[in-house]
């Protein structure tokens, strides 16, 4: 892919694609729905990567607070506050970006199965739709893992948020005892996000280097 194509699948990969006279545009500038689908599992792998360094700082700040001697506790909130905010925004980008994996799946899948129907040759109409099945197969797999790990984010938030508000309207003693009570419980979770996370960014790789064939 050249430089220009790769810019400008970057500029578009923001614009919602929900249509067949979307991919037929890129297509017509010589960018197939199988390089699209390809752009998008590795910005999805990476946003994943990052959430999993955000939820690893933010799980360190809340850690940080429980060790909390003194002094002041409303800088401490906002450090807190911050976190959980910038983990809100990469629990909505990891969202999109599986949103967008799912149509352009749709698309791409459709059409290969359109197409394996006008092939004269069986051996390689046979051949495509082993390759349409393996590779269904493995975006199955990849789709359930990003989703796996996307349905653990969300119970984490929703602690992260109570013990924000909870210190907002506290900010006191009684904030931090709430939170070491909760941090082993928060530990685990988030342990538990990364493997998931992990177990997803490997499912990315390797369904990007089958489509790479």
């Amino acid at each position: 892919m050249g430089y220009i194509q790769i810019i400008f699948l970057s500029f578009i990969f923001s614009v919602s694609a929900c249509s067949s006279m979307y991919y037929s545009g890129l297509e017509k500038i010589g960018i197939p729905k199988r390089d699209v689908m390809v752009h998008r599992v590795e910005k999805a792998r990476d946003t994943q990567e990052e959430t999993k360094e955000q939820f690893k700082s933010a799980l360190a700040q809340f850690t940080a607070v429980t060790n909390f001697k003194g002094g002041d506790l409303e800088a401490t909130y906002n450090k807190l506050n911050s976190e959980y905010e910038a983990s809100v925004n990469k629990a909505d980008e990891v969202k999109k970006r599986i949103s967008d994996i799912e149509d352009v799946s749709e698309a791409l899948f459709n059409e290969w199965e359109n197409e394996i129907q006008q092939y004269s040759n069986p051996s390689l109409k046979r051949s495509s739709q082993n390759k349409l099945s393996a590779t269904k197969v493995q975006y199955r797999q990849l789709i359930t893992a990003m989703k796996n790990a996307e349905a653990k984010i969300e119970p984490i938030l929703a602690v992260f948020k109570d013990q924000v508000m909870f210190m907002k309207h506290n900010l006191n003693a009684h904030a931090i005892s709430s939170l070491k009570e909760e941090l082993g419980s928060i530990k685990s979770d988030v342990s538990s996000l990364i493997a998931s996370m992990e177990k997803s960014i490997n499912e990315a790789n390797a369904f990007i280097k089958t489509m790479e064939k």
